[in-house]
C-alpha cells in the first residue's frame, strides 16, 4: 500500500494555509503547517515531509533563510521545496531557485498550476528515493564484494626466522584489481608476489580472484600432471608451472575478455638468501643494500600473463645479502598523481629505500610520503607493495 504524501505548508497568512489545506486534502494529500520559518525547520526535522510549500515573506525567519538552512543539512536537503511568492516578486523567486528550490508558485494560487507543480515535484522525489534505495543496495553489494575479496589476500604474513616481511595495500575503489600473496612452501621456501589486473572496478576485481587462485594453487602443487608421483620441484620449475598454467588458462579460456595481469613472483630460500623470480610485465622490484641505496633492479623477464597463450617466461636468479631489503610493487605507486598532475615516480621510493629501514617502518614512511604528495587529489589506482628484508 502506497504511503499518502505528506506536505508541509509554511505561511504566516491563515487564509493561505486554509486554502492550501483544502486544495491538497481534495487531492488526497496529508498536510501539516507552520506559521514561521523557525517552526518550519522544527517540523521538517520532526515530521520528514515529502514536500514543502514555503512562503518567502515571513516573520521570525524568512523563507530564503529556511531554504538555505535546509539545503545545508544532509539529513533533509533532498526534501523538495516549492517557494511561494507574489507575482511581482520575481527577484525572490530567482534567489529561491538558486538556493535549491524545486519550483515556485505565484500568488494568488491557480488550482491547476498548484496540482501540476506538486505532482511533478513529488514524482521527482519518488524517483530520487528509488535511486537512493538502488544506490544503497549497490553499496551493500560492494561491501559484500570487498569483504569477500579481502579473503583472497593473506590474513597474516608468514613468519620466517632471520627475515622481516611487511605489506601495504590500498584500493582506489571499493574493490581492487591489485593483489599480493606470501606463503611458505612445503620445502620451507617462501613464495611471494604482487600483481595488478588491468582495468578498474568489478571486472578487475573478479579477474583478480581468478589470477590469485590459479597462481596460488599452482604454486603449492607438487603434482603437475595426472598420475605423476608427488615430488620436490626446483623453484624455477615451480615458477614456470604456476605462471605458464595461469597464463595459458586465462588467455585460452577467457580470450575474448582481453584481461591480463602484470605480476612479480619470487621464491626465496630463507637459509641462503637465493631468490628465483619471474617479472611478468610488472614494475622492476628493487633491492637496497644495508648501506642504503638501490643496487639491483629485477626487471621484466616475460609479458603480462593472460594476454598471449603459450607465452615464454624466463626465470632469473639473484641473492639477498645480510641487510638487503627487497620491495616489489605495482604501478599504483609511481603513477600516483597530485593535484598538479605530477607523478610520484620511482625516485621518491628510491629515496625512502636509502634509509635502510625495516619493512614496517619503510611502509609507514611511504604511506606518509604518498599522503603528503597526493594532498587533496583523488587516488586513481590501487597501491600495493611487499617488502622483505634479510636481517643483518
Amino acid at each position: 500500500m502506497n504511503k499518502t504524501p505528506k506536505i508541509l505548508i509554511v505561511d504566516d497568512e491563515p487564509f493561505n494555509v486554509d486554502y492550501l489545506e483544502q486544495e491538497l486534502e481534495d487531492l488526497n494529500y496529508e498536510t501539516i503547517s507552520a506559521a514561521n520559518g523557525q517552526d518550519a525547520l522544527e517540523k521538517i526535522a520532526s515530521e520528514s515531509p515529502d514536500l514543502v510549500l514555503l512562503d518567502i515573506m515571513m516573520p521570525i525567519m524568512d523563507g530564503l533563510t529556511v531554504l538555505q538552512k535546509v539545503k545545508a543539512d544532509p539529513a533533509v536537503r533532498d526534501i523538495p521545496i516549492i517557494v511561494i511568492s507574489a507575482n511581482n516578486d520575481l527577484k525572490s523567486v530567482v534567489k529561491g531557485i538558486q538556493l535549491g528550490a524545486e519550483d515556485y508558485l505565484p500568488k494568488p494560487f491557480e488550482p491547476a498550476l498548484l496540482k501540476a507543480r506538486i505532482q511533478s515535484s513529488l514524482e521527482k522525489k519518488h524517483l530520487h528515493d528509488l535511486q537512493g534505495l538502488y544506490l544503497k543496495s549497490l553499496e551493500h553489494e560492494l561491501d559484500i564484494a570487498r569483504d569477500i575479496q579481502k579473503e583472497f589476500l593473506p590474513a597474516r604474513l608468514p613468519e620466517v626466522p632471520g627475515w622481516e616481511i611487511a605489506s601495504y595495500f590500498k584500493a582506489a575503489r571499493e574493490v581492487a584489481g591489485d593483489f599480493y600473496d606470501a606463503f611458505l612452501l612445503a620445502d620451507g621456501t617462501l613464495a611471494f608476489l604482487v600483481a595488478d589486473v588491468c582495468g578498474k572496478g568489478i571486472g578487475a576485481a573478479l579477474y583478480m580472484t581468478l589470477f590469485r587462485s590459479l597462481i596460488h594453487a599452482a604454486s603449492i602443487s607438487d603434482q603437475f600432471t595426472p598420475g605423476q608421483e608427488q615430488q620436490s620441484f626446483t623453484p624455477a620449475e615451480r615458477l614456470q608451472h604456476a605462471i605458464s598454467l595461469t597464463n595459458n588458462y586465462v588467455a585460452e579460456t577467457h580470450e575474448e575478455s582481453n584481461m591480463f595481469a602484470t605480476v612479480f613472483i619470487g621464491i626465496l630460500n630463507p637459509k641462503n638468501g637465493k631468490l628465483s623470480y619471474i617479472n611478468c610485465g610488472n614494475e622492476p622490484a628493487l633491492i637496497a643494500g644495508r648501506e642504503g641505496g638501490v643496487h639491483t633492479m629485477l626487471t621484466r623477464s616475460g609479458p603480462a600473463i593472460g594476454a598471449i597463450a603459450q607465452a615464454k617466461f624466463t626465470v632469473k636468479e639473484t641473492s639477498l645479502a645480510d641487510g638487503d631489503l627487497l620491495v616489489a610493487f605495482t604501478d599504483g605507486i609511481p603513477d600516483t598523481q597530485n593535484i598538479n598532475g605530477e607523478f610520484f615516480g620511482n625516485d621518491r621510493l628510491r629515496e625512502l629505500l636509502a634509509g635502510n629501514s625495516t619493512p614496517a617502518m619503510l611502509l609507514k614512511e611511504m604511506e606518509a610520503d604518498l599522503n603528503r604528495f597526493v594532498g587533496e587529489a583523488e587516488q586513481f589506482d590501487d597501491i600495493t607493495l611487499l617488502a622483505i628484508k634479510r636481517k643483518a
